[in-house]
This record gives C-alpha cells, structure tokens and sequence, in this order.
C-alpha cells in the first residue's frame, strides 16, 4: 500500500481534522467497540450511541466548564438554521433584538432574524469594510431588546472579539461562535446561548452545538413546529429525530483529543504561536503582505491579508497549491487571501506555510 498523502490544509471549512482523530475512527469505522457495526450503522437509541452522545455533552461541558443551568444540544442545519431558530424561540411577539454587526455572518444573521421580526443595529461595520471591531462606547443598544447577538470570530474578514461586548443589564448575550469555538477558554456563565458549527473547530459538517441556558427556553412559544423547538429537543436529550450520528461521534472523538492535549488553554496557546508565526511575516514584509483586519482585531483562526496586486494573488493562491499549501485562496464576496489555523492546524503546517510567504515575497517583491 503507498503512503497517503496528507496536505497542508488552510481551508476556511469545512476544516482538518486531528490526524489522531482521523486514525482513530478508522480503526473504528467496521466494528464500533465490538458491536459488529459502524457508528453509520447502530440505532440512535442503542445504548451505545446513547454512551457517545452522553459521554460528547460530559467532555464538552468539562473542557468548557457549563455550569449545570445550560442545556446542551447537537441539532441540524448548521450555525444558519440558527440563525432563524434564534429569533423564533427566543423574541418573544413584539419584541426587537439587537444585532452586532462585524462583519458577513453576523451580518446574514441579522438579515435572517429582520426576516421574522423586529430588529436594531447597535453596531454595523460594514461602511469600513469590517476592518475592526467596536468600541464600547460606539454600541447603541436597547435595553429592552430580547437579546444581543454577536459573531465572535467573523471568518471572512477576519476579526475576532478578545472579550465580550457588554449588553445593558438584563438583556441575554447570545453568541455564534463557531470559527473559534473550541478555539480558547469562554466563561459561558456571561451568554444566555452560544451556538457553533462544528466543520471549524469541533468536527465534520453536519451538527451544530446549540449551549443554552435554561431560563431562555420558558420564552419558547407554544406550537413551534416541533424541528424549531429548542425546549422539545433539549428535552429529549437531541434524540427527538435521528441526530447526525456519526458527526456526533466525530466531535466526541475531537473532545478527547482537547482533553489528552492540555484542555483550552494548552489549545490557546498553540492557536497564539500559530497566529503569531503568520502575522510576523505579514508585519515584517514592508507592506508586501498587508493584513486586513485592524492590529487589535486580528483573528487567531482566519489570518485575511492582500498582497500589492490582484494578479499576485492569484499567483499565490496557484504556486501554494502546487506546494500543499490548500485553501489558501480568500473568499469570493472579498477576495485576497486568507489562512484559516483551526485546531488541526499544526505548528508544522504553519511553519511551511510562512517559509513559502517568505520565498515568495524574495522572488515577487
């Protein structure tokens, strides 16, 4: 058998995964533990998926330390279903929520959200291109709105909150999280819910992790369709339908690897030195290399920057490519080039990362 072959991957998501990860599930995938089956196989009401769901919400409220009154929940559809559940099961009728807007995604949330209901701006970025974050006093919220929303690492653009932005007294903090979820430690204590993706940080494409505390769900509306309904499937424990079994799996597995690495802070500073490695070479380019975001925005997982031209991107992106360094290319609503440095991401790939930006700007520059 020829030696498989694995790349440098950058991609913005759905991301790498942990090679121990990946290997581990391999010597799993035919037989799970003796069963017989693959995970793709068992019931969702065996006992031993039950075992890995179960044992997915300990790990994960363990390494992130949820207090007891949150409600944790592997769902469907992605961080953009939430974006609509959101506002169904936590506005109530008449009321408005406010929106935090940094940048694409909390912008497409707050679209979504107007959609079904009333909202206020009490930040947008957008007229200076999502270079930075705000500061507290630029935030104009209502202190009667059901919620504040905010993203707190726009994978795009790449910017990312240091801390949270402060609602006025009693007004929840809701958060998408999810291109740094897993990413760093988080006091969840401060948010009434925090929703992720998992195809970042957490797992493959297929489940999103929806944190809520309890108090938030008696807002539920009677008659949500049953799908919608954030206290029906807190309730049954996410096995009101057939959940995404084996992505449900796959995070349970990324969960030990947090565990066995250190936990969140050994992952944050690993997630610094790698940030680090490439903002250097961006900072000591001469302005070859010219980062998107503001210095005191930069985001530790989607490192966004321009080089002179756009052909000499487009020059990157290709010779990259042809060196294993993949998904390197930035997005198509902004253009330039992006290094998404999830988890999986090692100091080793970094390293060959930034050692092709520095030949490339000796021969281009």
């Amino acid at each position: 058998m020829s030696p498989v072959k694995r790349v440098h991957n950058f991609n913005a998501g759905p991301s790498g995964l942990p090679l121990a990860v990946l290997e581990k599930a391999q010597a799993e995938l035919l037989d799970y533990q003796g069963c017989g089956m693959s995970v793709m196989e068992i019931s969702h009401r065996s006992k031993e998926f039950e075992a890995i769901i179960q044992t997915a919400e300990a790990d994960l409220r363990d390494l992130m330390g949820i207090p007891a009154n949150y409600k944790v929940m592997f769902l469907q559809g992605g961080a953009s279903l939430q974006f609509a559940m959101l506002p169904m099961n936590l506005r109530p009728a008449g009321a408005s929520a406010d929106y935090i807007v940094t940048g694409s995604w909390s912008k497409t949330a707050w679209k979504e959200a107007a959609k079904l209901g009333a909202t206020h701006l009490a930040f947008n970025g957008e007229a200076e291109n999502f270079k930075r974050l705000p500061v507290a006093s630029e935030y104009q919220f209502d202190p009667a709105a059901a919620y504040v929303h905010f993203c707190h690492n726009e994978t795009i653009h790449g910017l990312e909150y240091k801390s949270e932005p402060v609602p006025p007294a009693g007004v929840p903090l809701v958060c998408d999280m999810s291109s740094d979820f897993l990413s760093q430690p988080v006091d969840v204590s401060k948010y009434a819910m925090i929703y992720a993706g998992a195809q970042k940080n957490a797992g493959p494409a297929g489940v999103v992790i929806v944190i809520v505390r309890e108090d938030m769900l008696a807002r539920v509306p009677e008659k949500m369709p049953v799908m919608l309904d954030y206290k029906l499937l807190a309730e049954s424990g996410s096995l009101h339908n057939t959940p995404p079994c084996y992505s449900i799996y796959m995070v349970g597995l990324v969960l030990k690897w947090l565990k066995e690495l250190g936990g969140l802070t050994a992952m944050h500073r690993i997630n610094q030195e790698k940030a680090g490695l490439v903002y250097g070479v961006i900072d000591r380019s001469g302005g070859f290399y010219r980062g998107h975001a503001q210095v005191d925005a930069r985001s530790i997982m989607n490192v966004t920057f321009r080089l002179p031209s756009e052909e000499l991107e487009n020059t990157f992106a290709k010779e990259s490519t042809k060196a294993d360094l993949i998904g390197l290319k930035g997005h198509r609503s902004v253009g330039g080039l992006r290094a998404s440095l999830y988890n999986a991401v090692t100091v080793s790939d970094v390293k060959a990362l930034t050692d092709f930006m520095v030949d490339f700007q000796r021969k281009n520059g």
